[in-house]
């Protein structure tokens, strides 16, 4: 069986950033979802759990976070094309995210990348096939 990864972020609002995400095409399960807590699908074994302040307080030893006045992570996602890169980046902005930076083209490897309505930074890239040794990562 394959590694799955869920991720976990605070919101503020449960129904706005489902709203959100909704808009840059993201489904979510319905299974591991109530209204303190939703599962975002972003791939066949990465999923993004979105939990409501109070509820992410549950799970945690320290104080929350504020992602509009610090950092704790980056979630990075690859993507098939710089074209989809940048169209993410346009519905992420369209539906009330903002960026941080300017798009980054290294030649080999394209990114952009968003901010959510709570503050979490997403960033996209797309990198050229065979531009990674592929056993290096291994």
């Amino acid at each position: 069986m394959a590694a799955k990864i869920f991720v976990n972020l605070p919101v503020k609002n449960l129904n706005n950033s489902v709203e959100f995400f909704t808009q840059l095409g993201f489904t979510f399960s319905p299974q591991f979802t109530d209204e303190t807590a939703t599962c975002m699908i972003v791939a066949e074994d990465i999923y993004v759990m979105l939990l409501t302040e109070e509820k992410f307080k549950t799970f945690i030893p320290k104080e929350l976070c504020d992602a509009t006045e610090s950092t704790e992570v980056v979630v990075c996602l690859s993507c098939e094309s710089q074209a989809e890169v940048d169209e993410m980046v346009r519905k992420a902005i369209a539906a009330g995210g903002t960026t941080y930076n300017d798009p980054q083209d290294y030649g080999f490897m394209y990114g952009h990348g968003f901010q959510d309505l709570d503050g979490h930074i997403w960033e996209l890239i797309f990198m050229e096939p065979g531009a990674i040794d592929q056993d290096y990562l291994q």
